[in-house]
């Protein structure tokens, strides 16, 4: 149990809800109900083992930030996730309702393990141990198959490595879904592309013989096609992107629009994963209260570079 003001609010309860989430409880020393409940909440924080962490505002001492939360009556208790608040409830409750409350909401012990998991993978990765990395992320899908985010690091890396066979595999049940989901579809494009590269017709040409072919017939999109899925094969992405957009630019329709799906697929794959920030863009926390001074965000350059080959994308359909 933490005591939050707005010195640490922005600590305390927005960044650290990015991780855990945060139970406020709104309550102030007068309160009776608030007294009767405090313990309640204390014993829950502690049964659940980490998969909640419990902050208590004194709403007469910090009333802006009460004010920010809207508090009408308390006791009132806010649980904030990913920054923001998700839900809450207000007036005293008894263990079992406020069990039935978070159980709505927090992950599963199982998919708190496929998270720690996740984490470390992502941890050896940036130390550059891939295969412990790959371990990791497989140890995370065995924990809680239905985290996506793990399968998708997974089936990535795994086409990063070669495993194309585990990664077809990994990848066909997420292809089934309806809708489905683009990073996944993008995945699939990557892999086709990488096994057409090595068996199809286009197999062992250099990416001089590609232009050969195509400097005898601007719309030979065949061969371009197939330049730029060797292209995509070999990771050289703004040159697929490049050798896509000429296709585009002179036939959107064609192939039933190959080019620009293997296009949005390169940039799913190239935009960079959305950080954990603190603090939103508009200088406000989730709660409304206003962030001092400027927060100064450096553009990521591979940002920039899906940006600048979106916007190319739209010109050229539109």
């Amino acid at each position: 149990m933490i005591d939050v003001t707005l010195q640490n609010f922005e600590t305390e309860v927005i960044a650290a809800s990015m991780t855990t989430p945060i139970l406020i409880d709104f309550w102030a020393p007068w309160c009776g109900p608030c007294k009767s409940l405090g313990p309640i909440l204390e014993q829950l924080e502690a049964d659940y083992a980490g998969r909640f962490t419990l902050v208590k505002i004194d709403s007469d001492q910090e009333q802006q930030l009460a004010q920010a939360f809207g508090i009408r009556s308390i006791p009132t208790c806010i649980l904030m996730m990913g920054g923001k608040p998700v839900d809450g409830f207000m007036g005293a409750q008894t263990a079992p309702q406020i069990r039935t409350f978070l159980d709505k909401h927090l992950p599963g012990e199982h998919e708190l393990v496929a998270e720690a998991e996740a984490e470390a993978a992502l941890e050896l990765l940036q130390a550059g141990d891939t295969e412990a990395a790959l371990a990791k992320l497989a140890d995370a899908l065995a924990a809680d198959p239905g985290n996506d985010d793990a399968r998708f690091d997974y089936v990535k890396l795994l086409i990063e490595l070669g495993g194309l066979e585990e990664a077809d595999a990994m990848l066909a049940p997420k292809l089934t879904e309806i809708p489905r989901q683009l990073r996944f579809e993008a995945l699939s494009q990557w892999l086709n592309a990488i096994q057409s590269a090595a068996t199809g017709p286009y197999a062992n040409w250099t990416v001089g013989q590609f232009d050969e072919k195509i400097a005898l017939n601007k719309r030979d999109f065949d061969t371009r096609f197939a330049k730029a899925r060797l292209l995509m094969a070999v990771g050289e992405w703004t040159a697929a992107m490049d050798e896509l957009l000429e296709i585009i630019m002179r036939d959107k329709k064609w192939a039933d629009e190959a080019p620009r799906k293997a296009f949005v697929a390169i940039l799913e794959l190239l935009t960079p994963a959305k950080a954990k920030a603190a603090v939103q863009a508009s200088g406000k926390t989730a709660g409304g209260i206003e962030v001092l001074g400027k927060t100064q965000v450096q553009e990521d350059p591979q940002a920039v570079l899906v940006s600048n080959y979106r916007r190319k994308l739209s010109m050229a359909l539109n």
